[in-house]
């Protein structure tokens, strides 16, 4: 049983102290959320797991034959290598040998007859024989079609940002690590493939440990959660809903820590005022005990809902319509003679596969790409905030409140009162402390986040909103879900993100390609579950047969061994959860003590498929009792 040790790790940058003494540890099968605010560090943690970056101390502890496999949000792929060497390039010894196997091949096929060349083949077919991989070799190609990469042999050079990352993500998955870290894997992935990813990663036998702002994935592929908050690490049993339950539990506990303070501090605060004097040891202690409670408390957070309602501007009836509107490029026809109306209040979502114009779509709304004919009607009160996927005009030797303030000093609630620019930087996660930084210091999530405050702040009456989860943490994902749901403007928004599409539209443009383009009524989720009833309906309807009708068979009964057996079994699986539940106390207190570690991992996964035999069997019991 292999598992990864992480003890009393600090990592800094310049002043700012990302995290400081985090511990955790990571087994066999274990999947790991790790979720926090843009700029807390969860690529940083990343990146010193797989051993690319050091920390400022702390120690890393695992076996000696411990692999670990790292995709990065913005891969580094070879420029020179077609899509297949980089697949095959890596330490990983399989992929040594497929990409030695797929060299020769290469030979071979320029001189057949070459007798040295054929027994190289012969040499590397025994080796691949003994590790199995030819089925690696196989999987390799089928990953890479499943992820839409069909041309092994084109250059990486060649290819788009996303194709450069679902390379690279096929790459980690057949090196099959016993740790694999994907930072954001789902990025640029559409639900097709997002959805095999899942089923993929649901049978995969080492550890994962994923960074994704896709909440329904996170939820779908995890059973345990890490948060990185205010430079601590806590840990959470269960997936993305279990995490937020709990949550919950804690920060109210919190909250009520933080009055209790609160109110010491009041009474500690009343003595200072009337002249205490440091002149006992007990003096002394009590205005250090001051000075700490100040602390604590004015570096407390709120767990009160954070209220972004702006007012936006007046919108009037007319927003945008395109009339028989036609564009294409050389390779394709993204709209042909369309006609669309967008309406005040109207929550559009665009979906489609990649490549059939989605972007293209917003920038045509916005203005910004003229159409080859037809023609784009904006009324005269819309006012338009585009969030694009580049961080437009962003001067980043400027400090955040210097460039806020360049919109506004103070925005208007929709309740008439006023916030200002560092209010909405509070609300927006950015904490009092860090509103002199320089926007070149600040994370690429972070400078997302900023931007995105920025366009909100010009009180827009309707929004385009270009793929705007692929670079925010779920915590302000949130924040901004919560804006929209009050926006009194157009919402008009592309993205791959269920979660983020099922909460803030009510109606989907579908581009189905070629120039077409539907409308649909609903969620995202019931679209989806709708377009894949009616690609499984021809399939259940050819496996409709007549049936005949058949004697139902005689119920079996109990026999006697089976009896003793069934009374035995209940105390049998309660034992077993007993055990585990210990196991889990355990192996929370284990600290570095990596070896009784690794018998508790064995004995847990022994436990819980013993507990899943017993489950089964008393199954199978039940029925006979009943």
């Amino acid at each position: 049983m292999k598992m990864i040790s992480i003890e009393q790790v600090t990592k800094s940058y310049g002043e700012k102290v990302l995290f400081q003494d985090i511990d955790f540890t990571i087994g066999e099968r274990d999947r790991v959320g790790l979720i926090g605010v843009n700029g807390t560090g969860k690529s940083s943690l990343l990146k010193i797991v797989a051993g690319i970056d050091q920390a400022d101390k702390g120690e890393l502890t695992c076996p000696k034959d411990y692999q670990i496999s790292y995709l990065a949000q913005q891969p580094d792929l070879n420029p020179d290598f077609s899509i297949l060497e980089q697949v095959f390039y890596g330490d990983a010894p399989i992929l040594k040998l497929m990409k030695d196997y797929e060299s020769i091949m290469i030979k071979l096929e320029k001189d057949p007859n070459n007798v040295s060349v054929q027994e190289e083949l012969m040499n590397i077919q025994q080796h691949m024989d003994r590790a199995d991989a030819w089925d690696a070799n196989t999987a390799a190609k089928t990953i890479l079609t499943k992820l839409g990469i069909t041309d092994f042999d084109k250059k990486t050079s060649e290819l788009s940002g996303g194709q450069k990352k679902r390379v690279a993500l096929a790459q980690v998955l057949i090196e099959a690590p016993d740790l694999l870290i994907l930072d954001e894997p789902t990025n640029h992935l559409d639900y097709e493939t997002v959805k095999w990813l899942e089923e993929y990663l649901s049978r995969y036998l080492g550890a994962l440990l994923i960074v994704t702002h896709d909440r329904y994935f996170l939820d779908r592929v995890t059973n345990r959660i890490f948060e990185l908050d205010g430079g601590s690490l806590y840990s959470y049993k269960g997936n993305y809903a279990s995490f937020l339950e709990a949550k919950a539990i804690r920060e109210e506990n919190d909250a009520a820590t933080l009055e209790k303070k609160k109110n010491l501090f009041r009474n500690e605060l009343e003595w200072i005022r009337r002249g205490a004097k440091a002149r006992t040891t007990k003096q002394k202690a009590r205005i250090q005990r001051f000075e700490t409670l100040e602390t604590q408390v004015s570096s407390g957070k709120t767990t009160d809902k954070l209220d972004i309602s702006l007012s936006g501007s007046r919108l009037g009836k007319q927003v945008l319509e395109l009339k028989s509107a036609s564009k294409s490029f050389p390779d394709r026809k993204i709209l042909d003679n369309l006609d669309l109306l967008i309406k005040p209040k109207d929550r559009l979502g665009i979906i489609g596969r990649n490549g059939t114009g989605k972007s293209t779509l917003l920038n045509i709304l916005a203005g910004r790409i003229p159409l080859d004919s037809g023609e784009l009607v904006t009324g005269q009160t819309v006012k338009i905030a585009y969030y694009t996927q580049e961080n437009e005009d962003l001067d980043e030797n400027k400090r955040m409140i210097e460039y806020l303030k360049e919109t506004a000093e103070i925005v208007h609630t929709s309740d008439g009162k006023t916030i200002s620019a560092a209010q909405m930087l509070e609300r927006f996660l950015f904490p009092p402390y860090t509103h002199g930084t320089l926007i070149r210091k600040l994370s690429g999530g972070e400078k997302r986040r900023l931007y995105l405050l920025k366009l909100l702040m010009e009180e827009p009456n309707v929004l385009l909103l270009d793929e705007p989860t692929n670079d925010l943490d779920t915590q302000t994902l949130t924040i901004l879900e919560d804006y929209l749901e009050d926006f009194p403007g157009v919402v008009i928004t592309v993205s791959h993100d269920r979660y983020f599409l099922d909460k803030v539209v009510d109606t989907l443009l579908v581009l189905e390609g070629n120039g077409e383009l539907s409308l649909y009524f609903g969620n995202y989720t019931d679209y989806l579950e709708k377009q894949s009833q009616r690609e499984m309906a021809p399939t259940q309807e050819a496996k409709k047969q007549p049936t005949e009708s058949k004697e139902k068979p005689k119920k079996k009964k109990l026999s006697y061994m089976e009896k003793r057996e069934w009374e035995e079994i209940e105390g049998k699986i309660s034992a077993t959860e007993t055990r585990l539940e210990e196991i889990t106390k355990e192996m929370a207190q284990i600290g570095s003590d990596f070896e009784k570690g690794q018998r508790l991992m064995t004995e847990e996964v022994e436990l819980n498929e013993q507990l899943e035999s017993l489950i089964e069997r008393w199954s199978y019991l039940s029925e006979l009792v009943d």
